[in-house]
């Protein structure tokens, strides 16, 4: 997934486009291609279930908060946040956090080869406001708790081993996690409008039991090199994490976390911006800020991040207009569907299917505006290999 190092966002939709990292001086710059299109085109008129796609792509809903799980007996959870897919022989798993407090947790999906949906179970109860997480090359699932000294806990996909609390990986406000098998550790994002970028650097890697937490120090501009500086009380308390190591970078909202290729992205909410680390020169810019384009920018409210095998970016919203957007290796920035009708939720946990040729995502609180109403999709399609 290989991306040019000074990106330049080429807006679709809007009027403008947009300069990231050090090459951006406020000067205007020629309107960028059709308004609309895309890498796959405009999107269509909403399908029955209210998803607006490019053309060659359909929808269909997997689960419904509070209603059974397909044809299964296991009921799915309220709030459905982050997730990630496994492969399982010739089928797959997806998982999904929930993000309500008490009781969060998350469950998983288990699909046959052609799609069909085999089972549903819980893999994660008893914990609290569960939001987005990651997968591990050992094929884990990283659920987070998304509150003040909140714990990461290791979970089983397949359901079969019980889940594990991680306190070495910090407590805090935890949003996303990447695994990173180059250099052996795991990025982990906070959100608190001072939040920080930090990496756990496990004892032994596929070990998450005892370790190093770190905390990324950079300047205060939106581009530059940066440092890592271990946070010496990772249990965060009496001092939090984010206010340990003098020099730390702060970021206004950390949400998803996304790992390919020797580069880390990961979004803000609180700026509307898409960070981009270069691991092989430990240089950071902006991959994407809204900002710069004036208002018309076809991404605004960025949460939960994922790639494809394309090199794409797929970026979910928290409200803005319920899109996922698409981020091209050539920067080109573009609305890839659009969920009408459900203003009052977020669309969270954007994952590819083993193959690539089904996304899966849920509508946090569906049409109802309330945690009960999540909807979980699955979108299939000729999608960029």
């Amino acid at each position: 997934m290989e991306r040019r190092s000074l990106l330049r966002a080429a807006v679709i939709g809007g009027t403008s486009a947009a300069l990231g990292g050090t090459l951006w001086r406020g000067a205007a710059y020629a309107a960028p291609a059709q308004p609309g299109t895309g890498p796959y085109g405009a999107l269509g008129s909403p399908d029955a279930n209210g998803i607006r796609l490019p053309s060659g792509f359909t929808s269909r809903v997997i689960a419904r908060s509070g209603q059974r799980v397909g044809s299964t007996s296991y009921t799915w959870h309220n709030a459905p946040d982050g997730g990630a897919c496994y492969a399982d022989g010739t089928g797959w798993i997806y998982v999904s956090n929930s993000e309500i407090n008490p009781s969060g947790g998350a469950s998983a999906v288990k699909f046959s080869s052609t799609g069909a949906i085999t089972s549903a179970y819980r893999i994660l109860s008893g914990t609290r406001q569960n939001c987005a997480g990651g997968k591990t090359p050992w094929n884990t699932w990283l659920s987070c708790e998304e509150v003040s000294l909140g714990y990461v806990y290791e979970t089983d996909p397949w359901g079969t081993s019980a889940a594990v609390q991680r306190p070495a990986m910090g407590r805090f406000k935890h949003e996303a996690a990447a695994a990173d098998p180059v250099r052996k550790v795991i990025y982990l994002t906070e959100d608190e409008t001072n939040g920080r970028f930090y990496r756990f650097v496990p004892t032994t890697w596929g070990n998450l039991s005892s370790g190093k937490l770190q905390v990324m120090v950079a300047g205060s501009a939106t581009s530059g090199s940066f440092t890592w500086r271990d946070v010496p009380d990772p249990d965060g308390s009496p001092t939090a994490t984010r206010s340990q190591v003098s020099g730390s970078k702060s970021f206004n909202g950390g949400e998803g976390c996304h790992y390919a290729n020797d580069t880390v992205w990961f979004t803000t909410k609180g700026d509307n911006r898409v960070w981009q680390l270069n691991l092989l020169n430990n240089t950071y810019e902006l991959a994407y800020d809204d900002s710069l384009v004036n208002g018309t920018a076809p991404l605004t409210g960025v949460d939960n991040i994922t790639g494809a095998t394309s090199g794409d970016l797929f970026v979910a919203e928290d409200g803005g207009t319920m899109d996922i957007c698409v981020i091209t290796p050539d920067d080109v920035v573009a609305s890839f569907l659009r969920i009408d009708g459900q203003s009052g939720s977020e669309i969270t946990g954007p994952a590819f299917s083993p193959d690539g040729t089904r996304l899966y995502f849920s509508s946090q609180r569906g049409t109802t505006g309330s945690s009960s109403g999540g909807i979980t999709y699955e979108v299939t399609g000729p999608f960029r290999s």
